[in-house]
């Protein structure tokens, strides 16, 4: 089974690339399947991991950033994957 956490922090007014650049720093203790990172408008930072695990493995996740750093506490999803689809025709 495939599972993903994701992760998504919204950085205090002016300071999103030091959050961005906090989150890519961050060095799981366990190498993942896939680690994506993504960034969108008010300073939101997001990352997603995928990892070969049931969905209520442990498996390490980022932490929490500096409270001086984020606006609000950080949100945290789990997803398990229902496998991969293919575009539709037209």
């Amino acid at each position: 089974m495939t599972v993903a956490l994701m992760w998504e922090a919204r950085a205090v007014p002016g300071r999103g690339e030091q959050l961005l650049e906090w989150a890519r720093a961050q060095v799981l203790a366990v190498r993942p399947l896939r680690r994506e990172t993504l960034r969108a408008p008010q300073d939101r930072v997001l990352v997603i991991t995928w990892w070969d695990a049931e969905f209520d493995a442990e498996v390490p996740e980022l932490p929490e950033p500096d409270g001086e750093l984020v606006a609000r506490a950080v949100h945290r999803w789990r997803f398990e994957s229902v496998g991969l689809e293919s575009p539709r025709e037209a």
